[in-house]
């Protein structure tokens, strides 16, 4: 979403930091070209305005030139100034109320708001373990109130019964007694859009915002929405008053000016964004990480979260015990390539390593992008059971065989298996009794540096802590040496702490739970 915002702003405050010192012309200079990059994003232009200014005032100020590296000093305002026009923390749905607490959801036709409805109820019941109970109030839209009952079956949510002829406000109204009588936590109003805002919707709004008395209203909005997002937001928040945002199709290609123009119009927090077309995929939104990633700075809580969500503890324990005792086959293999896959595959991992947006066009352009992932998997999927356990199996009318039913060819074998053998040779180095336990050892390298204790050598059970702890620990890396755009071994930069140890075929340093990548020839 923020790519072209992220490369925009990356080169021009890359431009500052090299410099020793910088002039009131040189902050001009970058802030012109900073608007420009905001602007080319669809963010508002009052919005764009309001921003380059109180970044101009505390940048061209005597304690920034005198600073030993002024450039790095004017990188850091605009990204608390970004931190600010996005909300300083995280706000999610507020269920702070007696029960049934009632969630109305308003927006435009098209914007999301049925799936998001659906989104939300599985994500209360999952996550807060609440029971929810959904209602259409959008009698206009031929079928919009059987695929909300369509999405409570799939999600196993209850749906308050349609009764043909009812109004809005009458189905508002009976949704909060049946939710009353049913025991549940939470009733979410999913009502009608128009194709554009106009006087009858409004009106609308209003007398089901007095009927329901909703704790929350959330606005839900397209992501691709370009300038008019204000128009909107404004409108929404002036007639009915909203209580925060959620921004749909946040995974898409657009500029990501909505995001940026709508908190800072109404002063409401964008409280979710929909991420995929699943009915999992919504996530919480966090300001400060958007903020690093759209600098560049990575965002490595949320690849911490993503991870202990998507990998499976049972198989990464096993695997494990595996490579504790030196055993790597293919197998285990394609379940590395599976875990990475299941978190954004390399671009999505990549996006969110500190100092490390800048790689995935470098990799891409080498080859090393999730296409090669998916004809290594493919490859691996053509094997027997037998061939994958024992890849020495493997000779020419074999290779054959496996290159016709994976559509590829004996040379991309052959560097899977160099690469399979290289990872399998680290891994005895790391598990066997000669190294002493090396992955151990340096995982409590990294571990000591951050002032940790806990399991696996020092290192914590990174998916039993909650985002707070996450938070602190981020915190805790930083102030011992990991730094957001520090960069990982062999990838130039800094480097982490305590994983200068054995590298990863092709990645020159430690990079756990990847798998490595073939060097180039």
């Amino acid at each position: 979403m923020f790519e072209n915002l992220q490369d925009r702003l990356g080169s021009i405050l890359n431009g500052l930091t090299g410099r020793g010192a910088l002039s009131e012309a040189d902050v001009s200079a970058a802030l012109r070209e900073v608007r420009r990059a905001l602007l080319e994003a669809d963010v508002a232009l009052e919005v764009v305005r309001g921003f380059t200014e109180r970044v101009r005032e505390k940048a061209v100020g005597a304690a920034v030139l005198k600073s030993i590296k002024p450039g790095q000093m004017v990188v850091k305002i605009v990204h608390d100034e970004l931190v600010e026009m996005l909300g300083t923390e995280g706000v999610g749905v507020d269920l702070m109320a007696a029960a049934p607490v009632v969630i109305m959801m308003v927006g435009l036709q098209g914007s999301g708001k049925t799936t998001t409805s659906g989104k939300i109820a599985k994500r209360l019941t999952d996550r807060d373990k609440k029971k929810v109970l959904m209602a259409s109030l959008d009698t206009r839209r031929p079928a919009a109130q059987e695929q909300l009952r369509q999405l409570g079956v799939q999600t196993g949510i209850d749906t308050l019964p349609v009764i043909a002829g009812q109004s809005p406000t009458d189905i508002a109204a009976r949704a909060v007694q049946a939710a009353k009588l049913g025991g549940h936590d939470v009733v979410i109003l999913d009502t009608a859009g128009r194709t554009h805002i106009d006087e009858p919707l409004m009106i609308e709004m209003a007398e089901i915002k007095a009927r329901s008395k909703p704790h929350e209203i959330l606005l839900v909005a397209d992501a691709l929405t370009g300038q008019d997002a204000v128009n909107l937001a404004r409108n929404f928040d002036e007639r009915v008053g909203i209580t925060g945002l959620v921004l749909t199709r946040m995974d898409g290609d657009g500029r990501g000016g909505a995001a940026l123009s709508m908190r800072a119009v109404t002063g409401k927090p964008i409280k979710l964004i929909g991420v995929g077309e699943k009915m999992s995929e919504l996530d919480e939104f966090h300001p400060r990480r958007i903020a690093d990633r759209i600098l560049g700075m990575g965002d490595i809580v949320s690849l911490v979260e993503k991870a202990a969500e998507n990998i499976d503890a049972e198989k990464a324990a096993a695997m494990a015990a595996r490579m504790a005792k030196g055993k790597f086959d293919l197998n285990d293999l394609a379940d590395q390539i599976g875990q990475m896959q299941k978190m954004g595959g390399m671009g999505g991992i990549m996006g969110m390593m500190p100092g490390m947006a800048g790689m995935k066009d470098k990799m891409a352009s080498a080859g090393l992008d999730d296409k090669l992932f998916k004809r290594q998997l493919a490859i691996i999927s053509s094997m027997t059971k037998a061939e994958r356990a024992n890849p020495d199996l493997l000779k020419h009318s074999r290779k054959k065989r496996i290159a016709a039913g994976s559509g590829t060819d004996a040379a991309q074998i052959n560097k899977l298996l160099k690469m399979h053998r290289q990872m399998a040779d680290m891994m005895k180095m790391m598990g066997g009794k000669k190294g002493g336990g090396m992955m151990k050892q340096m995982m409590g390298g990294l571990a000591s540096k951050m002032g940790l204790g806990g399991g696996m050598g020092g290192m914590p059970d990174l998916s039993s802590l909650d985002p707070k702890q996450l938070e602190a620990l981020a915190k805790q890396a930083e102030a011992a040496g990991i730094k957001p755009g520090g960069g990982l071994p062999g990838l130039g930069g800094g480097g982490l702490p305590g994983l200068g140890g054995p590298k990863l075929p092709g990645l020159g340093g430690g990079f756990p739970g990847l798998p490595g990548l073939p060097k180039k020839k």
